[in-house]
């Protein structure tokens, strides 16, 4: 870019990394691709806590230059800071935060910009919501009474407004509202009509559409044929799924067809938006894949951090394991957690017959960090990780949901067994006196064999690829963002790393005589009534594609496992390669910075 650039995130996670959107700012704000292109970095966002001190503000690696929650001013911006706290009744807080790259050594700290937005004036907020219903159709009085949508809208204005009092609304600023948190701030500036702003929407997900793939029992078997069926229809989700009006993120990620460019993390992403409406057919929108860490590492080195998860697993389980098989991940639907549970049924049976054992360390929760303490206790009293119990500080409910079929699967196998470690962190510190001394987090990613992310839906998956650069095979979906980024930088060349799964082709687990899909076939009947019998793919439907899909996934991957020194030396150099050409600075180069140029160039609405 000619000029170098002001880019202003706006985003929940604008002080603590709580999911991709923090990965993806971890990975920007330490690559030099970005930093040499971008001039000036700001990330705004809602003061979620007055709680605590001012040096706490904005997380342990920040530093704080006004805050007018606890009275500290160091920066020449508190005049005009006072003036829009007095207009719209807030509080803001101003300083830095610095990202570093353990590995590279590169850092860089962004201007940060929380807003506590609980007591904003009303006036204010009416007024702009007015603007948001005349200018871009929201209908605000539907979604008012749920906080994650109001916190969002009354961030909009005084953020604009903040801009300008730190010099940072000029013609070479870009907006970039990740996700539907973004987007009111996005909009705010589009309406500000002495101010060329560009706006970038940064889709990280289509909420919509995970909110249906999610909630119907087909998953991922019925919704991506249902998108592709659609599609050669010219039929939108309204049509499909009926008004999605009353979901309050629908409403702002519709709106995102107003900002000049959309970035999507991948290419299901892009068929999801373009479902979305009609003027979707027509937006510019770029794919802008997530990146991977690419990490060196010697054959020693990765059996270093094997043998510590052998060992875990024989303090645990009284066997060491011929393969360590991770899934690092949130305890979400998304994440088809169930699917490991199949694949591993298969390979089992296989293991019997080669006298081959595994153990599969499945790290997830859905709750915060457990006291060190209380692991303790948990692990004296009745041997946590190996067994729970139900409420206290141990299982949650959907975690002891999920364990009851974790308990079903290590009473039938004999080879393998699962591990739930219902806990943030992978440290004897965290985790217990079961764990080696010296484990670290990085263990579990350089030690693993296999690396399972069957997701129903994952706009990208960088944690699936994690253990890419240190041999491990990474089993994913055809419809994680990632695997769309596999096959562009490898051209579709089959790479022994890496296993795609695929939920969603019927013709392949049927044979083209499945009940359910001959009318969509056929051709001969109406679009509708092809897509109606589509949505006739039920659990009962998904459960038959699962079982047939898991058997070749299972295949695959004891065909893959390293069978010697030789081979693993080979993975890792294979996945090293690959995962080089999928980092951060291939990404900001090859797909963000292009993008970036386009909104530059693209002109600005004036109405709608």
């Amino acid at each position: 870019m000619a000029d170098k650039a002001t880019a202003v995130h706006v985003t929940h996670e604008a002080v603590g990394k709580i999911g991709g959107i923090g990965a993806v700012l971890q990975g920007l704000f330490t690559c030099n691709s970005y930093l040499e292109a971008i001039g000036r970095s700001i990330i705004i966002g809602p003061l979620f806590s007055t709680d605590g001190i001012a040096a706490d503000r904005l997380g342990e690696d920040g530093e704080v230059l006004y805050s007018s929650v606890d009275g500290l001013v160091k920066t020449g911006y508190a005049s005009g800071f006072r003036k829009i706290e007095n207009f719209y009744n807030v509080g803001i807080v101003y300083g830095r935060r610095t990202f570093t790259d353990e590995q590279t050594g590169i850092k860089s700290s962004p201007e940060v910009l929380l807003i506590d937005v609980k007591h904003t004036n009303e006036l204010a907020v009416n007024e702009f919501k007015k603007h948001l219903f005349e200018k871009f159709g929201i209908r605000s009085h539907l979604y008012e009474h749920l906080w994650e949508y109001e916190q969002y809208v009354r961030l909009g204005p005084p953020a604009i407004a903040a801009l300008k009092v730190i010099d940072a609304a000029t013609d070479s600023t870009t907006i970039i509202a990740h996700e539907f948190m973004g987007m009111p701030t996005a909009l705010a500036a589009i309406l500000e009509p002495s101010y060329e702003f560009k706006t970038i929407f940064y889709a990280h997900e289509v909420a919509t559409m995970r909110h249906i793939v999610e909630k119907h029992p087909g998953h991922d078997t019925m919704f991506y044929n249902v998108i592709k069926h659609a599609h050669n229809n010219k039929l939108y989700v309204s049509d499909v799924f009926g008004d999605q009006s009353s979901f309050f993120k629908h409403a702002l990620v519709e709106a995102s067809k107003y900002c000049d460019t959309i970035c999507a993390v991948g290419d299901y992403v892009v068929n999801e938006l373009r479902f979305l409406s009609p003027e979707f057919e027509t937006a510019n929108i770029d794919i802008v894949y997530n990146g991977i860490p690419a990490y060196k590492i010697s054959v020693d080195e990765k059996l270093k951090s094997k043998e510590k998860l052998q060992l875990y697993c024989e303090n645990l389980l009284k066997f060491k394991p011929d393969f360590i098989f991770t899934h690092v991940t949130r305890l979400v639907r998304s994440k088809g957690l169930w699917r490991d549970l199949q694949i591993l049924y298969a390979i089992e049976k296989e293991f019997r017959t080669q006298g081959k054992t595994a153990v599969l360390f499945l790290l997830s929760t859905e709750v915060s960090q457990r006291r060190s303490r209380d692991i303790y206790d948990m692990e004296s009293e009745y041997g946590w990780p190996v067994a729970h119990r139900e409420g206290a500080s141990d299982l949650s409910g959907g975690e002891a949901y999920f364990y009851t079929a974790i308990q079903q699967f290590n009473a039938q196998s004999r080879n393998i067994k699962v591990v739930f470690i219902n806990q943030f962190g992978f440290e004897r510190r965290l985790c217990g006196l079961g764990m080696p001394e010296d484990m670290e987090f990085m263990d579990i990613r350089k030690g693993s064999d296999v690396e399972f992310g069957m997701s129903i839906y994952e706009p990208f998956g960088i944690s699936q690829l994690e253990p890419l650069s240190f041999g491990g095979i990474c089993v994913i979906s055809n419809v994680c963002g990632c695997a769309g980024f596999v096959k562009d930088v490898t051209s579709g060349t089959d790479i022994r790393n890496i296993i795609i799964s695929d939920y969603t082709d019927l013709d392949s687990h049927f044979h083209g005589n499945a009940s359910i899909i001959p009318l969509v076939k056929q051709g001969a009947v109406s679009a509708q009534a092809g897509i109606e019998n589509i949505l006739h793919i039920d659990r009962s439907v998904r459960n038959r594609v699962e079982a047939s899909e898991s058997k070749r996934v299972a295949k695959e991957i004891i065909l893959r496992l390293p069978k010697n020194r030789t081979e693993i030396q080979d993975m890792i150099q294979a996945g090293y390669s690959l995962a080089g050409n999928m980092s951060w600075d291939v990404v900001v180069k090859n797909y963000l910075l292009p993008s970036l140029q386009k909104a530059a160039k693209t002109p600005w609405p004036c109405s709608v």
